[in-house]
């Protein structure tokens, strides 16, 4: 008695649902898990043919299923594990895996079901596939942006070839860059297709480890992709004069600290963004969205080309004149014989090797302080850091 008392307060509580039949497909038990599954209360469904949890077309052919099994005694779905669906009492169809074993008990045949039900895993696939397919849409529209745009400036390279001797020097900085656009664009766009075919391959199995390497390589690319257009637009606009200073008075520290929280998204492994107080520097005057750039610039670069389990620091300073605004990092610096031409369009420095970038950050970053009537200064030794030092006037 203690046994079978014992056995039953197990399958009372167990977390998935167990269903008995006979060889006649009549329920003879259901525990509690099954009924909130299905809805039933235990003597809706004791009694009557299994096929009541079944939606068409089982429904209709379960009783053939075990006749089939009873005479040939080729088992089908006893002792796997299958993907089922199955029918509420309101009419609701949700999803389970179903096991089914045989059990001769007193010279009859007894079948147990145990029911695992999958309607999250199957709503978490679901939502993998339209995030999959949302990814999908935006890689088509980027590329489709970025043909546009090697299009546009083709046409653009074309027009000042046959312009005065200023405009030729123009040209050349157009051709630069269309070069680097082709090589650059290349191997994030052939990441983006490929992690996006093993996405497709890898969600069948929620669990699979690849499934988040292959997206984070996605939203990666995608993200050198977005850096490297944004670059090519900047310099459009710094190089035809199209910027104008719109000038605003708002708190430094808390602008660099919205910059931070977004900056931080990008940092490496145990990588700190470090922002130095300074309660001296509050209230400022100066056009927030170049400043914006410079720093975002600064700072990614310092991420960039730091270690993992590095320190990067960004503290301000003020004058009776001056605003002081410094970003500091220990990565790999830049030699010695680089500095003169750092801020030149297209430059990088010969230590960066395969690290990605288009050489354009600086030179913009350049442009837009001098826009503020600032001015931009750094230090650096190789594989010790590098300072880089941003002075504009107070208002």
């Amino acid at each position: 008695m203690k046994n079978q008392a014992l056995l039953k307060a197990i399958i009372d509580n167990a977390i998935d649902g167990i269903i008995t039949i006979n060889e006649k497909g009549i329920v003879e038990s259901i525990n509690p898990s099954a009924c909130r599954l299905f809805l039933y209360d235990p003597e809706e469904v004791i009694g009557k043919n299994i096929s009541l949890l079944m939606p068409s077309p089982d429904r209709e052919k379960h009783d053939s299923y075990i006749e089939s099994y009873k005479s040939s005694g080729i088992p089908h779905i006893i002792g796997h594990d299958r993907d089922v669906l199955g029918r509420k009492k309101d009419g609701n169809i949700f999803p389970f895996r179903l096991g089914v074993s045989e059990v001769k008990f007193e010279g009859e045949r007894i079948f147990a079901g145990f029911i695992h039900d999958m309607s999250h895993q199957k709503e978490a696939e679901n939502r993998l596939m339209q995030y999959t397919q949302h990814l999908e849409e935006l890689v088509k529209d980027r590329t489709h942006s970025l043909n546009e745009t090697i299009a546009a400036l083709t046409q653009t390279k074309e027009e000042v070839s046959s312009t005065l001797e200023k405009e030729k020097e123009l040209g050349k900085i157009k051709s630069r860059l269309l070069s680097m656009a082709s090589h650059e664009f290349r191997t994030p766009l052939s990441t983006i297709h490929l992690s996006t075919s093993l996405i497709q391959r890898y969600s069948e199995d929620l669990n699979n480890p690849k499934i988040e390497t292959h997206i984070r390589k996605i939203k990666s690319a995608v993200s050198n992709l977005t850096t490297i257009l944004d670059d090519f637009l900047l310099l459009e606009k710094a190089e035809s004069n199209k910027i104008t200073l719109q000038i605003s008075c708002f708190d430094l520290q808390d602008f660099i600290k919205e910059i931070i929280g977004e900056l931080k998204l990008l940092t490496k492994k145990k990588q700190k963004i470090i922002s130095i107080p300074n309660t001296e520097v509050t209230l400022v005057k100066l056009d927030k969205n170049l400043l914006k750039n410079c720093i975002i610039n600064l700072v990614s670069n310092a991420i960039k080309y730091s270690g993992e389990e590095t320190e990067i620091e960004l503290s301000t300073a003020m004058t009776s004149s001056k605003i002081i605004i410094n970003v500091k990092d220990n990565g790999i610096g830049i030699p010695e014989g680089d500095h003169e031409h750092l801020f030149e369009a297209f430059f990088r420095a010969h230590n960066t090797g395969n690290i990605p970038g288009t050489g354009l950050g600086l030179h913009i970053v350049s442009r837009y302080v001098s826009l503020m009537n600032g001015t931009i200064s750094f230090e650096s030794a190789i594989n010790k850091g590098t300072l880089f030092t941003i002075e504009l006037p107070r208002l």
